[in-house]
């Protein structure tokens, strides 16, 4: 089937963790489709393959970590010094260990809900004044089913996952009379790299739970964002867009 195309020309997007995984099949879509792709991205060897794989002009990246909002902020000053951010897709994220919550280590709760939370707030937090200077954004921030159901022995990953779903709900609210949608997008699990860091049982449970019997394949998950990120999303905001295979209820 052909995929849908969508019209980027003449415009700036920002994905983190866009080197691997979704955020990484995004910029390829984004690129097809002409905008100019900054990846930003924590791992310097995923993003030297990325550019050297798309070879694209369009495309430069920056390695960031989205939970330091001090280098969030510093990264985004540079950006708009020579360019307006017209979409931010916050694809950043780590799933963090299986374990119960009694059990779970500290220090590795906060890593997990500083990536996956902290980081699509100083992301929102930097950029969003851009957009509003300009009249128009589009921020996708990837959530997931966990974060609606929760999943057990994942109680840091699902917890930062509602919280991010929350926070799209706010913003989206609090931009609402502008043009800037928000949205968020809860897939069930995908063949990404997030599912190395899950034992195979963890993966098999999860699976277990969806009604289409199915991983989610990446592609399906881009072209969800794709049109979220589009100028045809004129009227959605402050929502969430569920594409888990009928596992998720509401």
């Amino acid at each position: 089937m052909d995929k849908i195309k969508f019209d980027f020309k003449n415009r700036t997007a920002i994905i983190t963790g866009g080197a691997q995984g979704f955020g990484l099949d995004i910029a390829k879509r984004f690129l097809k489709s002409g905008a100019k792709v900054i990846m930003w991205d924590i791992d310097s060897k995923m993003i030297e393959k990325a550019i050297k794989d798309l070879d694209n002009s369009n495309l430069s990246a920056n390695k960031i970590d989205v939970s330091n909002h001090k280098e969030v902020e510093n990264c985004t000053n540079e950006i708009v010094k020579n360019s307006k951010i017209d979409i931010l897709v916050n694809s950043a994220g780590i799933t963090g260990p299986t374990a119960t919550l009694w059990e779970y280590d500290i220090e590795t709760w906060k890593k997990v809900v500083d990536i996956n939370l902290m980081g699509t707030f100083n992301c929102c937090r930097a950029i969003v004044p851009n957009m509003i200077k300009n009249n128009y954004g589009r921020i996708v921030n990837v959530a997931s089913v966990a974060g609606k159901d929760g999943n057990a022995n994942a109680s840091a990953y699902s917890a930062s996952k509602a919280g991010t779903i929350g926070l799209t709900k706010s913003l989206g609210k609090e931009l609402a009379e502008k043009n800037i949608a928000v949205n968020a997008v809860t897939p069930s699990s995908a063949k990404t790299g997030l599912l190395d860091q899950m034992t195979k049982d963890h993966v098999q449970r999860m699976l277990s739970k969806v009604p289409r019997g199915r991983l989610l394949e990446v592609e399906e998950f881009t072209s969800l964002v794709c049109w979220l990120s589009s100028e045809e999303n004129t009227f959605s905001t402050a929502a969430v867009f569920d594409i888990s295979g009928g596992r998720s209820t509401y």
